[in-house]
């Protein structure tokens, strides 16, 4: 496998692991805050949404951090219906996408400039996975809180590792498409 497959594959594996977290909750608490100083899930969205679209549209060419962004409006409170936050969600992911489709593996040692910082496209795109991996846990996290007892695990329950271990180790070994795994949860 080659590294942009390897990264599209585990953005893929957030993306669907945010949707299942923020499908748990109810409208209400997309925008629950914990306090003054932390995000609600509408922060989080919003400003992943901003990120993706200023890193990734003319990624190869053009510097990371867009000037029409407005990165401190995307922690500004707003109240959006789950419609409007999923839109968001699927445009930045889109854009992602998209621009990782055309990149190769013969562009990797590249430089690109995030907030004129040169980076190689290789090291960009590890930053924006733990970026967005970093945020992901958040949605997950602050969904878990606002679930309560209706919380569907999306990785191993509590008590459940040893079933699950049986389960893995009955199958043949060999290479598997991780990402299948969070899409049965």
């Amino acid at each position: 496998m080659q590294y942009i497959e390897s990264a599209t594959r585990l953005f893929r594996m957030y993306n669907q692991l945010g949707e299942k977290a923020i499908a748990q909750i109810d409208d209400k608490d997309l925008s629950w805050q914990q306090n003054e100083d932390s995000n609600s899930i509408s922060n989080i969205v919003k400003h992943l949404w901003g990120n993706m679209l200023s890193r990734w549209t003319d990624f190869l060419t053009t510097d990371g951090e867009k000037p029409w962004r407005t990165r401190d409006a995307e922690f500004e409170p707003e109240t959006y219906s789950r419609t409007e936050l999923m839109k968001k969600w699927e445009e930045g992911w889109q854009c992602l996408f998209d621009a990782l489709s055309n990149i190769s593996d013969a562009d990797l040692e590249r430089i690109i400039y995030i907030r004129n910082d040169g980076l190689t496209v290789m090291d960009a795109i590890n930053r924006q996975i733990a970026h967005y991996s970093y945020h992901v846990g958040q949605i997950v996290y602050i969904s878990k809180l606002r679930s309560h007892a209706a919380w569907n695990s999306l990785s191993i329950p509590r008590n459940m590792s040893g079933d699950y271990n049986s389960k893995k180790f009955e199958q043949e070994k060999g290479p598997r498409d991780f990402t299948d795994e969070w899409r049965s949860k």
